[in-house]
């Protein structure tokens, strides 16, 4: 691990480097809204925006993503014969990430990569990339990282951290991917960093988070009887199934896959798909366990907040980020049902801190 020091008049200079031995990704204004996409020769990443619309989910695990083509084509010597999707032809690095985006990719990486199953494309992509964080001095009013599991200038996930400090960044490298990375960009910079300093920065950011949730007994409480509370019902009386919430989360990994053919020529691919959509758990004979809005936003919660703390032993599968709270069209808020879910069975009720 060392700190280096990288002058904002060379940042581009050093990105244009890195583009020989990299295809690079970061946030890019649209205008309306920040996005995380794949950055044009010569383009910078914005660090300026906060939290992007969508999640840096796609650098790894993107939107449609083809799995491989196929022929039915008698005459051709290789009618029948599956050929997988090549690898990508550049290692990727995401530049910018918030340190809670970084973080997810932890999370999901348990489904990905269990020790009885290891999807090989999600796994090739994620190895395939170097994550460049940006410490969060300007949180959001939406944000609730710190109880979350990781915060601002939370580094696990990351391959380097970038500090703001006016007219420079201060890159903490702390991985051998970090390491390779600023060697292409050429910035060698060494920077005397206090970790005091450092510190004092940190506390003044997380200091910045207004809102939290309570995950201490989640654990605990009866998983069949929170299953079958009534409190689902005031919880899924407005929403309306439009999956935004799972669309924008860095953590939702749900997905459907489908042939595509033309002529005698295919393609398997996988495209992201929600929990919230009545199609997602239709069976093929016509019954739907899940057929009712009620059944779709439970399940969404159970899972994210109960299921996947119980399976993995883990914290919750949500870093804070916030992003469905800001964008949820008729106001759901994870924060006040975690909250709720935390204290099931008390007399007391729940409120956003």
């Amino acid at each position: 691990m060392k700190w280096i020091k990288i002058d904002k008049t060379k940042w581009a200079q050093g990105l244009a480097a890195a583009e020989g031995a990299y295809r690079l990704f970061g946030p890019v204004n649209d205008g309306a809204f920040c996005n995380f996409k794949a950055l044009s020769p010569g383009q910078a990443p914005d660090l300026d925006c906060a939290n992007t619309r969508l999640s840096p989910r796609s650098v790894v695990y993107p939107q449609s993503e083809v799995l491989f083509t196929y022929t039915t084509d008698n005459n051709q010597p290789d009618a029948h014969i599956m050929k997988e999707a090549p690898s990508p032809e550049k290692p990727r690095a995401a530049l910018g990430v918030r340190p809670c985006d970084a973080y997810a990719f932890l999370l999901v990486r348990r489904n990905f990569d269990a020790p009885d199953v290891k999807d090989t494309y999600w796994l090739r992509n994620y190895e395939a990339t170097t994550f460049i964080g940006h410490a969060c001095d300007r949180p959001s009013t939406t944000c609730f990282c710190t109880t979350a599991g990781c915060g601002p200038y939370h580094e696990e996930g990351l391959d380097i951290l970038l500090v703001d400090d006016e007219d420079h960044f201060l890159a903490k490298v702390m991985t051998d991917k970090g390491e390779a990375f600023v060697q292409a960009a050429g910035w060698q910079e060494t920077a005397n960093v206090a970790e005091a300093d450092m510190e004092a920065r940190r506390k003044a950011a997380e200091d910045k988070i207004v809102s939290k949730v309570e995950t201490d007994r989640l654990r605990d409480v009866p998983t069949l009887e929170l299953y079958a509370s009534e409190m689902w019902e005031d919880i899924a009386f407005s929403c309306i199934n439009c999956g935004t919430c799972t669309y924008l989360c860095p953590t939702c990994w749900c997905f459907d896959i489908q042939d595509e053919n033309h002529g005698s020529q295919g393609i398997r691919m996988r495209n992201w798909d929600s929990c919230m959509f009545p199609l997602f758990t239709l069976h093929g004979s016509g019954h739907n366990p899940r057929g009712q809005k009620v059944q779709r936003v439970r399940q969404r919660f159970m899972h994210k907040l109960k299921y996947y703390v119980e399976k993995y032993d883990a914290g919750i599968q949500c870093v804070g980020c916030g992003r469905c709270v800001q964008f949820c069209p008729v106001n759901i808020d994870i924060r006040k049902i975690c909250n709720q879910m935390n204290s099931f069975g008390d007399a007391t009720s729940c409120k956003v801190a």
